[in-house]
């Protein structure tokens, strides 16, 4: 599913308005990312990076001494599987395997040694622009319906033709039955359902113990519209309640309205079962637009045609709902519909209630520098 998600910021403590008009306008865009089909690295990009964006020494990259490249170079490594495959990256991915993944002065060394760094600018010349987040939800589930577990996540329907297809409203497909017999799972929370759409991947703690893990599978291709928001304009919640707990207490009130409420989006997000190598350990992120399992905190998703996806970007903005500097090294493996223009990312915090809080109140101005090998 197309993944809904970025924004600016600026000194919130000290302007409560502000604040709630900044988390307005992050339930108006959703919260994050659904995963695309894998896509090859872009050669393109690659040549846009060196002809329009400028070199920069290491020395002006904000807090690159203090960062801790050691906790990126697994994703990098992971980024090499795919980049190796083209001549402009298949030296540095060769090379990259000499050097010792717990030394973290030789990381730091092979990245300043091997690579160059572009300061990422916008068409506009532009430096600064919008990072979001996203993460991986937690749900809960069984493969046949009972008890608590009462809302289904449906896997794409087989008669529909994927991409071209514009199909009805979630509302029209929830009366029609038209989807009965393609359910994958049933999840016992509708509201964590419908986040688990915006996010579009996520696991499900099954009722015999196992993990399942979904995929984005594709959508009815309705646009996206704000439950949340609906619930802001009627009164029904405040912006600061526009995130999950806020909006699954607000269901817990009013049990008899969560279908009326969940209806305002007419988009309906269908699901996979990953399986085998797709489905990983409990411990791996979910699987990017590159192809491999993304990392917690150090993965990013970018637009693939301004940035090389498998690429190290160096990041510099800001905590969430904050001004605390967040600057580091991380690794361009992911895309998203609304993840669109050079200095604009999407940052992914990992899986579960506390990343899914990080995720839903990121939406920082930031700066981005992508390392090119020399």
């Amino acid at each position: 599913m197309p993944r809904s998600r970025y924004r600016p910021m600026a000194a919130l403590r000290r302007h409560s308005a502000l604040l709630g008009s900044l988390l307005l306008a992050l339930v108006v865009a959703g919260c994050s990312s659904a995963p695309v089909t894998s896509v090859a690295p872009s050669g393109d990009a690659d040549t846009r990076i060196e002809r329009q964006d400028r070199v920069t020494s290491w020395q002006h990259l904000p807090g690159w001494s203090q960062d801790q490249p050691m906790a990126a170079w697994s994703a990098f490594r992971e980024s090499c599987t795919r980049l190796a495959r083209k001549p402009l990256w298949r030296g540095v991915c060769a090379d990259a395997k000499s050097v010792d993944p717990l030394n973290a002065q030789a990381i730091q060394r092979f990245f300043e040694t091997r690579f160059t760094p572009y300061r990422v600018t916008n068409s506009d010349g532009s430096s600064t622009g919008l990072i979001t987040g996203y993460y991986e939800p937690i749900l809960r589930g069984s493969r046949v319906r009972g008890g608590p577990y009462q809302t289904p996540l449906y896997e794409y329907p087989k008669y529909w033709k994927k991409h071209t297809h514009v199909g009805p409203t979630r509302r029209e497909l929830m009366r029609s039955g038209d989807l009965n017999g393609t359910e994958l799972v049933w999840v016992d929370d509708p509201v964590e359902a419908a986040y688990l759409q915006i996010q579009g991947s996520g696991r499900i703690e099954m009722t015999d113990g196992t993990t399942m893990r979904v995929a984005y599978a594709g959508t009815n291709n309705q646009p996206f519209r704000s439950f949340a928001k609906r619930l802001i304009d009627r009164g029904e919640i405040t912006p600061a309640e526009a995130t999950l707990p806020g909006v699954r207490a607000w269901a817990r009130r009013h049990p008899s309205q969560v279908e009326e409420m969940l209806n305002v989006n007419p988009r309906m997000v269908f699901f996979r079962e990953l399986t085998g190598d797709q489905a990983l350990s409990d411990s791996s992120g979910p699987v990017g637009a590159l192809g491999v399992p993304l990392t917690s905190e150090r993965s990013i998703a970018v637009d693939p045609s301004e940035i090389p996806l498998g690429a190290p970007v160096f990041l510099s903005t800001t905590q969430p709902l904050s001004q605390q500097p967040l600057q580091r090294l991380m690794v361009a493996q992911d895309t998203g519909s609304a993840v669109k223009g050079a200095v604009r990312a999407d940052f992914y915090w990992g899986h579960g209630d506390a990343a899914g809080e990080a995720a839903s109140r990121m939406k920082q101005r930031g700066e981005m520098w992508v390392l090119m090998p020399k």
